[in-house]
């Protein structure tokens, strides 16, 4: 089997086996390190959400027998004890205002290198409440528009949802001329149960995200990239392992975990999704198969852990730079795959 030099892989182009990406918050946070939020907003972890938000003075009101550290727990503790609560409504409203003010710096994120990377095959599906993976996403189809799907599972502050018409768009636009507006999508659930398949718009990015990765699905790549599954999300986690499967049915497909967390405590807490020494385990989103093969994930996959398959040979890598000033420079050096791509379909 002979080699592939760096242009051929550029020009090896199918439409085969899909990737899919799950973002937690390191993803939001790994986003914007280098080019802040535009406004100099930060984005908090759930050990400092309340002083970050800004909710104090809220927090300040509530009995101590309900206090807690963790926002997550905190927000449990109050709405069991009463869901209907002022504090309640208020968190709520402040949250949003917060996350929904947030704007991309106008230098290329990760996140936009993120999109860039995948193509409409393939899923991006985020926990995150803030706008930057659909911002990235909207400015980056200005260059092109096969870009990957993407779902919502904890809901989010750039989306909403027309109950009307079963679709989401963008929060506060109309589906038609006639109604259908994009509703707010719901962001805060009881830790203890988060019942995602209870709100309508959460079950159907979940039912996308669900079927993704399942093996019907043909995916054959799995990225985590800043999820840490935590125990307050357990019903996330077993939903996303249900859909996966268990190793076994996974024995040829390729996990990946992008995490600053050693690697140890990562091979344990994602377990139940590789199949023996099918993982990878990076540091930073640019040692990814996302940045070493942008939109040839899956073709990379195919040459490497399954080279017996016709007409696949050992593709060189095309590593992405990570120094890029403006999303102009970003789009020029993707242009060479997206051309090659464009005479694939002509081709068809």
């Amino acid at each position: 089997m002979t080699g592939m030099t760096k242009e051929e892989g550029i020009n090896q182009v199918y439409g085969g086996g899909g990737h899919v990406v799950i973002l937690g918050a390191g993803a939001s946070i790994a986003s914007t390190y280098r080019n802040p939020e535009k406004n100099g907003k930060r984005l908090p972890s759930m050990d400092n959400f309340i002083d970050i938000v800004g909710l104090n003075d809220l927090i300040n009101l509530i009995p101590e027998n309900l206090q807690a550290k963790n926002f997550e727990t905190l927000y449990g503790n109050l709405h069991k004890n009463d869901p209907t609560s002022e504090i309640l409504i208020e968190i709520e409203r402040r949250i949003n205002d917060y996350f929904g003010n947030m704007q991309l710096p106008e230098e290329p994120t990760i996140y936009d290198y993120l999109v860039l990377s995948l193509r409409g095959k393939d899923l991006i599906a985020t926990f995150n409440w803030d706008p930057f993976l659909y911002q990235a996403w909207v400015r980056n189809r200005e260059f092109t528009k096969d870009l990957p799907r993407l779902s919502f599972l904890h809901g989010n502050v750039a989306i909403g949802y027309s109950k009307e018409d079963k679709r989401c768009g963008p929060v506060g636009y109309q589906m038609r001329r006639d109604g259908g507006v994009f509703e707010p999508t719901k962001l805060l659930y009881p830790v203890e149960q988060k019942n995602y398949t209870d709100d309508e718009f959460i079950n159907l990015e979940w039912d996308r995200v669900k079927y993704w990765l399942s093996k019907d699905s043909g995916t054959v790549r799995a990225t985590i990239f800043g999820y840490g599954a935590p125990v307050s999300d357990v019903e996330a986690v077993s939903l996303l392992n249900n859909a996966w499967g268990t190793p076994d049915d996974r024995a040829m497909e390729q996990f990946e975990i992008i995490d600053i967390v050693p690697e140890k405590e990562l091979r344990k807490r994602w377990n139940g999704f590789i199949h023996s020494h099918h993982y990878d385990v990076v540091d930073s989103y640019f040692g990814s198969s996302l940045a070493y093969n942008p939109r040839r994930t899956s073709e990379s996959y195919f040459s490497h852990y399954q080279p017996m398959t016709p007409k696949v040979a050992f593709r060189s890598s095309n590593p992405i730079p990570d120094n890029f000033k403006t999303l102009d420079e970003l789009w020029d050096w993707h242009r060479p795959l997206i051309e090659a791509e464009e005479r694939k379909k002509n081709e068809s």
